[in-house]
Parts: structure tokens; sequence; C-alpha cells
């Protein structure tokens, strides 16, 4: 059964760049259930305008807790 996890983020534009200046690699969110979880900052990427990324959000797990998706809630 996949698991999902929902959490809010705020990243401003100059925080992202971070990751395209290779001081950053990952992103650390802490989930609605209290899970701090941890990411590849790549697969926040499509969500990135030019103010930054701003949201509510909700990945995908597999079982073996292997990324399968994430989406923009609101």
């Amino acid at each position: 059964m996949h698991q999902y996890i929902r959490f809010s983020l705020n990243l401003s534009y100059d925080q992202y760049l971070k990751v395209y200046q290779g001081v950053a690699k990952n992103v650390t969110v802490l989930a609605d259930d209290g899970r701090r979880i941890a990411f590849p900052a790549g697969r926040i990427q499509p969500f990135l305008t030019r103010d930054g990324i701003s949201g509510y959000f909700e990945m995908e797990l597999t079982p073996e807790n292997k990324f399968v998706s994430i989406k923009k809630l609101r």
C-alpha cells in the first residue's frame, strides 16, 4: 500500500538557487504527521516560480519508501 506524506513548503527563489550552486542537494521538511523527511531538491523543481516554491504538497511513496510522485494541493 502506497503512503502519502503531506507537508507545507515555502522556499524563496534565492534559497532554491543554492541547489544550482551545488550548496544544497536535498530539501528537508516537517510533514503533517510530525516526521522529518528529506528528498532530492530536483523533485520539487517543477513547482519553482520566480518567487520560489510555496504551497501545500503531497508526496506519494511505495511501501519500500521509494518516490512515486509529488503534487501541489494548494
